[in-house]
């Protein structure tokens, strides 16, 4: 009998040690990398309007915008960093399509797709703004083949199409003329800049909290009709600590603007409502010096909390409630990726012992997607699945593909994943988004031999050309905290926004 239970006991050991591990890591996902390729150019680019906005749909349809052969004629003052001119893309079953611009020698880019298929963006026009010298810019609207402007608010210049949501309802902003010494802190037009609703053709402004300018927030997963987000100017007297009035997240459903409050400072921004009428956005803590991830619901703002340092960012909520971005640690201004779930957070850590991560898209079934950085820029893209490790998604696609995997932008619900990468060899950088955007597609065979990647330049485009540069290491030194001023904390604000949306700046010099 004795000899019996040891038999049995050895069995169920060799089953847990043996068999167990090759069941979990048959379980593990792989991808078939597909580079999506460019329009003739060197690059693709990937998010203009900012994180939390979906660029591919549940169809797998990726919006977004890449180079052309050609150069930008307005070369030095070009709108992406290689001076190539930029136009909109749509890539669906293989085939990228340049779906144009503007008429005349003009830049695109698409920032958002809807179910349809159908991508919102912006595009520069041939008129000449009079206020800084350059092409105007123009919200518009790609469907059926055909782009749409959009125009402007009466009495302004520029504008730009943030998300068109499933119902064909356009969100973005427009300047309308109307003098506004504030305005610097979102845009730098001197004039005041309004959010818009546009539907068939009409372009609503849907008002203020009672200054002179509001802007939208991104729409991530909940795709409602006639309901936005955004900030909005409650006044128009600046505040003596900060220079600018006080700005606080709005919630506009069926024409009516609701104040969100406030976590006591005198900033704060909202975004990503889903459908059970929970919204996310950041706002400042009193003093306005540091600023945390809230989640508003049933009218109550809620603090979701750091990693024990000074901020954190909220960036996606799904509908099921689950909230991903990023929170400082303590003691250093070192960030990880998180997740909120039920009122407590998860730090998702980072990659090869890497200092920072963010955590940028997020689907139905809770899988997290983002980048591991040296806190300057993206060096490993990643996925996160409740329950497991941190996992680089370089490792889950076939080898010899020829590019790294620097950062993860969407995934949808069927699994798949919008990412950009660069060339192996290749340092990345953030600020000039070099490389291209792939999309990871799940496959089913764990040996990885029917998931294959794409050959580098499979679209008509260019290898990618490896560099020698070296991929420099974070110092905990580097990132030693220092209290900010509550000016320099609108600085912060003020480049989040200016990093987030594309619009015109006065001419190089």
């Amino acid at each position: 009998m004795r000899k019996n239970l040891y038999a049995c006991i050895s069995a169920i050991a060799f089953m847990v040690l043996v068999v167990l591990p090759v069941r979990v890591a048959a379980q593990q996902p792989r991808y078939r990398l597909v580079d999506l390729g460019t329009l003739g150019g060197p690059h693709s680019y990937g998010e203009i309007n900012g994180n939390g906005i979906p660029l591919l749909n549940n169809s797998g349809v990726v919006g977004s915008f890449a180079d052309t052969a050609s150069p930008d004629p307005n070369t030095p003052n070009c709108a992406v960093p290689d001076c190539f001119l930029a136009h909109a893309f749509r890539w669906k079953d293989g085939v990228i399509t340049d779906i144009g611009a503007l008429p005349g020698v003009n830049f695109s880019a698409a920032g958002s797709t809807n179910a349809r298929g159908w991508m919102a963006g912006q595009s520069s026009s041939s008129i000449i703004d009079p206020n800084f010298g350059v092409q105007e810019g123009r919200a518009v609207l790609w469907k059926n083949g055909n782009i749409v402007d959009l125009g402007d608010l009466p009495g302004g210049t520029e504008s730009l199409s943030v998300y068109v949501n499933d119902s064909g309802q356009v969100v973005g902003f427009s300047d309308n003329g109307v003098p506004d010494a504030n305005s610097f802190f979102f845009f730098p037009t001197g004039t005041q800049i309004r959010t818009f609703l546009w539907e068939n053709g009409t372009m609503r402004d849907i008002g203020t909290l009672g200054g002179a300018s509001a802007v939208p927030g991104v729409n991530c997963s909940g795709q409602q009709r006639n309901v936005l987000v955004g900030a909005s100017f409650l006044s128009n007297v600046p505040n003596t600590s900060t220079g600018v009035p006080t700005v606080e997240p709005f919630l506009w459903k069926d024409g009516v603007m609701t104040d969100l409050g406030s976590l006591g400072g005198t900033i704060g921004f909202a975004q990503c409502p889903n459908y059970r009428g929970q919204i996310i956005g950041n706002s400042d803590l009193s003093g306005d010096v540091n600023f945390h991830a809230f989640l508003w619901e049933n009218g109550t703002m809620n603090d979701l909390g750091t990693l024990g340092g000074p901020d954190s960012e909220a960036i996606w909520i799904n509908d099921a409630g689950l909230i991903v971005g990023s929170a400082d640690l303590p003691g250093e201004n070192l960030h990880d990726a998180a997740v909120w779930k039920d009122g407590k957070i998860i730090d998702l850590g980072t990659l090869y012992g890497e200092a920072c991560s963010r955590g940028r898209g997020l689907n139905a079934r809770g899988q997290v997607v983002g980048g591991s950085s040296d806190c300057r820029n993206f060096l490993h893209a990643f996925i996160w699945e409740e329950g497991g490790p941190m996992q680089d998604l370089n490792t889950l696609i076939a080898p010899g593909s020829g590019w790294q995997l620097t950062n993860a932008f969407n995934i949808n619900d069927r699994g798949e994943i919008l990412a950009k990468a660069a060339p192996v060899g290749f340092t990345p950088n953030d600020d000039e988004d070099l490389g291209h955007l792939v999309l990871l597609v799940p496959c089913d065979d764990a040996s990885g031999s029917s998931c294959g990647a794409d050959s580098p330049g499979s679209s008509g485009t260019a290898s990618p050309q490896s560099t020698t540069q070296t991929v420099s290491s974070a110092k905990s030194t580097d990132f030693a905290p220092r209290a900010r001023t509550a000016k320099e904390n609108v600085a912060v604000w003020h480049a989040k926004f200016a990093k987030q949306y594309h619009l015109p700046s006065p001419p190089h010099k």
